[in-house]
């Protein structure tokens, strides 16, 4: 009977400390609760807000609970205190007033000055211009001609939960934001749909993409290393699958990787990919199955059911099932116009689309047994 008592009593003990203790432990870990410090200067300056803020709120907190409990102990009516009988008091009210003003304008004064260091992306030495799409993100390099798309590359099968998890589950694109360290970069962020946002805290940058508008941001990367974001806008129904990878390198990585890159055309279109050699209908099933999973499932599902009336059925479609073949390849090309299918002709590569039309055609029970080639992709896409 004592032991159980004991045992019941040190449990509650336990459980008391735990639930004091874990806030604290897991407010040290910037991953889990506080904001980040950061690797740009102006994500260290929004650090010290942060914190100097908190600091002042716990003091005040401090203080007033502080007299609070003061006055209910030491003035309670248990030990024979009579209650105080006034009605104003004028000189206490101001400074009650004048206090949280001078705090407020002690705080203001930083903030403001962030703020305007915030816009003030002069004398960048890198322009990049960032590009929602649902649900990927496009990045051009002004200055270097070279434009690209990032997109998911979690494996769909995580997703399902037919793998493990990975570390960076929903977190890891094919192609990173590559960038160059103690250079000033200047990002300007919009939208070719939806309002999407680019967030990266690390960065201390956050921006809303919005389409026809043009946000700007800057930042100076003190060292190497991944810093991962993700869209902060609920942005339709793939929103959780927009991450964002930086990778920061030095001024020579840099600048051999910008040598390795492919230039965009004077139109300022991507270059075309080039006819590839014929591929097998068991590579073109297995990254038709893979880049379908990755871009296409999102709007017409897994099983290819769609999300009617939005997102049509493509399982015993007339586009899937139908010929000609071209008619397939042409609306993966160049989209509907007024409707949420975009195009994917600077997106996907010649065998990347061959591949997904092959898939459709003979997934879902649609069995056309039609197999398309890059060739076949790069004969019908947008010349100009």
């Amino acid at each position: 009977m004592v032991n159980g008592i004991y045992n019941c009593i040190m449990a509650k003990i336990r459980a008391i400390l735990l639930g004091v203790c874990v806030p604290i432990v897991t407010f040290a870990n910037p991953w889990q609760m506080n904001m980040y410090r950061g690797v740009t200067p102006l994500s260290k300056d929004m650090y010290k807000l942060h914190m100097t803020a908190m600091g002042v709120c716990a003091g005040i907190g401090i203080i007033v609970f502080g007299v609070m409990l003061y006055a209910l102990i030491m003035h309670r009516k248990s030990i024979g205190h009579e209650a105080a009988k006034f009605h104003t008091n004028t000189r206490l009210e101001l400074i009650w007033s004048l206090i949280p003003f001078l705090i407020l304008i002690g705080l203001a004064f930083p903030a403001t000055k962030t703020l305007i260091r915030m816009d003030d992306s002069a004398e960048s030495e890198v322009t990049i211009k960032v590009v929602g799409y649902q649900w990927k993100w496009e990045y051009q390099y002004l200055d270097q001609g070279i434009r690209y798309f990032s997109q998911l590359s979690t494996p769909f099968t995580q997703i399902e939960n037919k793998e493990p998890k990975g570390r960076w589950y929903l977190l890891e694109v094919d192609k990173p934001l590559v960038v160059p360290i103690h250079k000033k970069i200047r990002f300007l962020v919009t939208s070719n749909d939806v309002v999407h946002s680019w967030w990266i805290p690390k960065l201390g940058i956050k921006r809303d993409a919005i389409p026809g508008f043009m946000h700007e941001s800057w930042a100076r990367i003190d060292k190497p290393g991944n810093y991962r974001g993700q869209c902060a806008e609920l942005c339709g129904i793939n929103h959780g699958f927009m991450p964002i990878v930086v990778k920061a390198v030095s001024e020579a990585e840099f600048d051999a990787w910008v040598q390795q890159q492919p230039k965009v055309m004077e139109n300022g279109k991507l270059p075309l990919i080039e006819p590839q050699v014929t591929m097998t209908r068991a590579e073109l099933m297995n990254l038709g199955k893979a880049r379908y999973d990755a871009v296409c499932s999102a709007c017409h599902k897994v099983d290819g059911t769609g999300l009617v009336p939005l997102y049509p059925a493509l399982k015993h479609s007339a586009i899937t099932v139908g010929h000609p073949v071209s008619r397939h390849i042409k609306l993966i090309l160049t989209g509907v116009p007024g409707s949420a299918m975009q195009p994917y002709a600077e997106a996907l590569t010649d065998a990347e689309i061959a591949a997904i039309v092959t898939y459709e055609r003979n997934a879902f029970g649609n069995n056309t047994n039609d197999e398309i080639q890059p060739a076949d992709v790069f004969a019908l896409r947008p010349k100009v």
